[in-house]
């Protein structure tokens, strides 16, 4: 029973990056809990922030207060970051020269409001993190096989995207791939193909294994993706 999924291209020592399935905890509220039993933290050094679909960045620093944000970053080499979500697309974020990390949730909202361009832009303004040396990894999310939208979503999302092979026009809805378009916006902000990792696997089409909000409707069950630096 898979209960953590490790992104091949973050792998460096020191660093701890994974993503999780619906195996590692039973509900939302028991994801701090099981991260402090897999990561070894302290219950005060896990940071997770107040998801709201925005495209706020959060420079963690020194002080853990819960902000409204849907991305993370820091150079913090002593806390565990990390983003929850139960369809969108989890992307866990490293700059292997200046030691920076960083997590952030991307839905459709925060894909169209480029939630990932700006933490990658953020990082270079305030760390200098080249784009050449920064490694993406964008975990398990609905694929374009299950996640049907309407006109208005796929439009908001191609305007901040460009067009490309993420949709497909079936009947009058559009099937769309988030983490597609979410890698898509990694190579427009200079990062190179080769360091970006996306999982082929859709939380909607593996119940089994991903907690599913459009699969299950009501549920309160989470995963996530996580990254911290030792």
């Amino acid at each position: 029973m898979e209960t953590i999924i490790k992104p091949p291209n973050i792998n460096s020592t020191g660093i701890r990056a994974f993503f999780t399935s619906r195996h590692f905890c039973k509900s939302h509220a028991s994801i701090k809990e099981a991260l402090l039993n897999e990561s070894g933290c302290d219950k005060d050094k896990v940071y997770l922030p107040v998801q709201k679909h925005t495209n706020n960045v959060h420079v963690l620093d020194l002080h853990f207060n819960p902000v409204v944000a849907d991305a993370v970053i820091t150079k913090r080499t002593d806390v565990l970051i990390g983003v929850i979500v139960a369809d969108c697309v989890p992307v866990l974020i490293y700059d292997r020269a200046r030691k920076v990390i960083g997590a952030v949730h991307a839905g459709w909202r925060g894909t169209a409001d480029g939630i990932l361009p700006h933490a990658l832009l953020k990082m270079n303004n305030l760390f200098n993190s080249r784009p050449d040396n920064v490694l993406v990894a964008i975990g398990p999310s609905i694929g374009k096989c299950s996640y049907e939208v309407n006109t208005d979503v796929k439009d908001a999302v191609e305007n901040k995207t460009g067009k490309g092979n993420y949709y497909e026009m079936r009947g009058d809805k559009f099937m769309m791939d988030l983490a597609e378009a979410n890698r898509i916006q990694a190579l427009n902000s200079g990062v190179s193909e080769l360091n970006i990792w996306k999982s082929d696997e859709c939380t909607f089409c593996n119940p089994d294994k991903f907690y599913s909000y459009r699969y299950a409707k009501e549920t309160d069950g989470r995963q996530g993706g996580f990254i911290g630096m030792w």
